[in-house]
């Protein structure tokens, strides 16, 4: 029953370190012209659909929507910008998943992807809507290849605290042992 809680927990405490993850990052770092977007929901989603979610479960899909829809209430001064896109992004990587075979390529291969997308998608609607003036060149560089990279790093440190974990969790769910 406790592990019931555990993913939202886990999501939870991430939404909050997203706020205060640039703070434990060296300062040369922050104070560059790069600009390093956090998406540690994302990442953490993006494991959930890799190694928790089968074929026919749509666990990450659901929390992307919830966390998704926080992260917008937050951080952001529009709702449903997040929670669209992880929405979105997360399913197309479920799709893809179903090919592939999870393992920690596969799952490096996913999360850029799904980076790439969310952080493009979210530039070009905060474009549309005039959040944001920022050239396309400028993202490029200053922006989306930071925000990758730095959220591929995040993704590969936390590989062996969670891959294993979820993966056992996943087939405890399809045995009906101790379901989440």
């Amino acid at each position: 029953m406790m592990k019931r809680l555990y993913f939202p927990l886990i999501l939870f405490l991430l939404t909050i370190l997203e706020g205060v993850a640039l703070e434990l990052l060296p300062s040369n770092l922050v104070m560059s012209d790069m600009l390093m977007v956090p998406h540690w929901v994302f990442a953490f989603l993006v494991y959930m659909t890799v190694f928790y979610d089968n074929d026919n479960t749509y666990h990450s899909l659901v929390y992307a929507l919830l966390f998704g829809l926080l992260i917008d209430i937050v951080y952001t001064g529009i709702l449903g910008v997040y929670m669209f896109m992880y929405a979105l992004t997360i399913y197309i990587i479920h799709g893809f998943k179903k090919i592939l075979q999870g393992n920690f390529y596969v799952l490096l291969l996913l999360g850029a992807v799904g980076f790439l997308l969310v952080d493009l998608s979210i530039y070009f609607i905060y474009m549309v809507v005039g959040l944001t003036d920022m050239v396309w060149e400028s993202y490029l560089t200053a922006r989306l290849l930071p925000t990758v990279v730095s959220n591929l790093v995040f993704l590969a440190i936390i590989y062996p605290f969670v891959a294993k974990r979820l993966a056992r969790w996943g087939r405890e769910q399809l045995t009906g042992s101790n379901t989440l």
